[in-house]
Parts: C-alpha cells; structure tokens; sequence
C-alpha cells in the first residue's frame, strides 16, 4: 500500500500568554476542573513567558525526520497536527487534502501504550476525519516504540552522559514518566491481556534503557499527577521518592523522564525546577539526562517505524514481553475495548 505523506501528531501547547488558558481549558474539558486549579498549572507557563517549548521541539523534530526521509529517497511530506494547541490536527488534514494527500502515516509523539498515551491518539484521528469530511486523508497510526533499539539507545547514551556530568560520583538512577489513576493503568492493552500495559511498557523500557547504560540498581517513579487526592495515581511520586533515597544516604541522584520523547513542560517545569530544587535543598547532587528527541537517532526511528509500512521495511524491537502493537486504520481501535477511556472525577 503506498501512503502520500506522514502527520507528526502531538499534544500542543502554548506559545504566547495569551494562550495559556485557552490551551488549560481544551486539555481539561468535560473534566471539571476548579478554575483556581488552571491558574495554579498557568503559572508553571508564565514561569517561561507562557510558552511550552514542546511545538518547537516538535518542528524541530520533524525538520530531522524530513531530511531523513530525504536522505533515504522516500518522498514523504511532513504535516503538523496536535491535539489542544495550534496547529490543530482537524486544520492539518484540511491542508493535506487540499494537496491532494488521499492516504496517510501517523507518528504519534508518545512511545507506550495507555488510554492518553495512545487511544486517545486513535480518537483524534477520528474526529479530525470526520470534521474534514469527505476526501479526508486515510490514515494509518504508527505502532509504540518505548522498545524500538534506538529509542533505548539514546535514553542510554543520556544517562551516561547526565552520570559523567556528576565527576563519576556513584549515583543512583531513577526513571520517571508521567502518573495517571490506576484505574486508567488497569485498562490499559487490551482487556484479555489483564491491563497495566502503561505501566508494564515503562518498567519494560526502564529495564533496556538500564542494561544498555550499565546501570545495575535503579528505581522507577511518576510525576505531574493531578485531579482530586482521593482517586488514586500510580506512585511514587519523584519528590517524594527524591526525599527516600535522602534518608537512605543516596548522595547524588539522576533522572532520566523516561517517559516523555521531549522536553516537555512537565520536565522543564517537574524535573528541572522542583525535583532540581529539592535535590539542592537536600544537598543531594542532580543531574537529568536528556529527552531523546534531539538525538539523530530519534528521527532514524520514526522513518524506520515509517518504513515498517513501506517496500522493504521490517520490525525492529527489543522486548518479548510485549507483541508488535496493532496499528489503526481511520481512527479503528487497536482491538475491541483496547485502552477504553475511565472516566476521571471533577476535581473539587
């Protein structure tokens, strides 16, 4: 099957402060959320003049992944699409089918599986075709990549670098990715398979990442958590988790945000400000390695992940313990209740 171009689709966010509360309420609709709770959030925007670093990341990112694709031959066109924030992806597929793109890939920004991390990726597509309408681009989702070889090695190659920045001090590692309810954890993969796919892929991805980096003792924690204290969220959370390893006598601390492909502001604003701040109040050394996407390994794999549906491509992965994620086709689920929504309660 021959695909006529590839929609870079991510979460968006704020580039001016004008238009940081307009994004907190498209990314928090139908939830309910207590104003005072998006201006508490707002505030971590206006720490950086209201702009989230993750579009230019992401067109950055793709700029690599075009001149790959170049490099290889492959005539592939590259649109930008995300799901809260300019350029909305219902406003990419209107362009892509006004240059006349009929069939499509999607590489969307997030490497596991999960409700938000994938599904919901699935449900965009869904609802950016059916506002396009007729002559809207089919598209084909790109399957996870948390065990692709070269997702593992450039995570790898930061933790060895974030380590020697700390004068080869004996440091512990911990991995982080973003927390979400339990509940939404336990439904996550398909439902013959007993859920936990979120969670399970991030442990999975922290294992490879650890043996390729040389790491031996390591932990795996959450972060950014939000929503009423009573639901309960996958821990433990990195600050506290931060103030454990003080009273065990861990002097130096690095954090790889495993879970995140970019820097996001859940790193820039979680990692680097308040994890950075507690370790230097504790007078714990600190160092994060890097997010992958600056790597040239990164764009390398989201053309070979391209390429897995082009002549001549085959599937690279490093885990048995999970099978080669099933792609989407026009915004169809993986599987019949795979990753289903749990409804998340208002915040009070």
């Amino acid at each position: 099957m021959s695909y006529d171009a590839l929609l870079w689709l991510s979460f968006g966010g704020p580039e001016g402060p004008d238009d940081v509360m307009p994004f907190l309420e498209n990314v928090t609709r139908g939830r309910g959320v207590p104003r005072e709770r998006l201006e508490e959030v707002a505030e971590h925007y206006r720490h950086f003049g209201g702009v989230s670093p993750i579009n230019r990341l992401n067109r950055e990112a793709m700029a690599a992944v075009q001149q790959e694709l170049s490099a290889r031959g492959i005539d592939l066109p590259v649109y930008f699409g995300n799901r809260n924030w300019h350029p909305m992806v219902e406003d990419a597929l209107e362009r892509m089918r006004s240059d006349g793109v009929r069939r499509a890939l999607v590489f969307p920004t997030s490497a596991y599986g999960g409700y938000s991390a994938c599904r919901q990726y699935d449900e965009d597509i869904e609802r950016a075709r059916a506002t396009v309408g007729e002559g809207a681009p089919e598209l084909l989702k790109l399957r996870q990549f948390f065990d692709h070889p070269l997702f593992v090695a450039a995570n790898a190659d930061a933790i060895r670098a974030a380590h020697a920045r700390l004068a080869g001090r004996p440091a512990r590692t911990v991995f982080t990715a973003h927390s979400i309810p339990t509940a939404a954890d336990a439904a996550a993969g398909p439902p013959e398979t007993g859920g936990e796919w979120y969670s399970k892929q991030v442990f999975e991805a922290a294992r490879l990442v650890a043996a390729q980096s040389g790491v031996e003792e390591y932990d795996v924690v959450w972060q950014s958590r939000s929503g009423p204290p009573h639901i309960p969220w996958l821990e433990p959370d990195i600050v506290d988790h931060i103030d454990a390893l003080h009273e065990q006598g861990v002097r130096d601390v690095v954090v790889s945000p495993i879970g995140f492909v970019s820097d996001h502001l859940e790193v820039v604003w979680d990692l680097d400000n308040e994890v950075a701040d507690r370790a230097a109040e504790l007078g714990m050394g600190f160092a994060r390695a890097a997010t992958p996407n600056g790597d040239p390994r990164f764009a390398e794999l989201v053309v070979e992940l391209a390429q897995e549906h082009l002549a001549g491509g085959g599937v690279r992965k490093l885990s048995e313990a999970f099978p080669v994620a099933g792609c989407t086709l026009n915004g169809a689920p993986c599987a019949e209740g795979c990753c289903a929504p749990v409804r998340r309660p208002a915040t009070s």
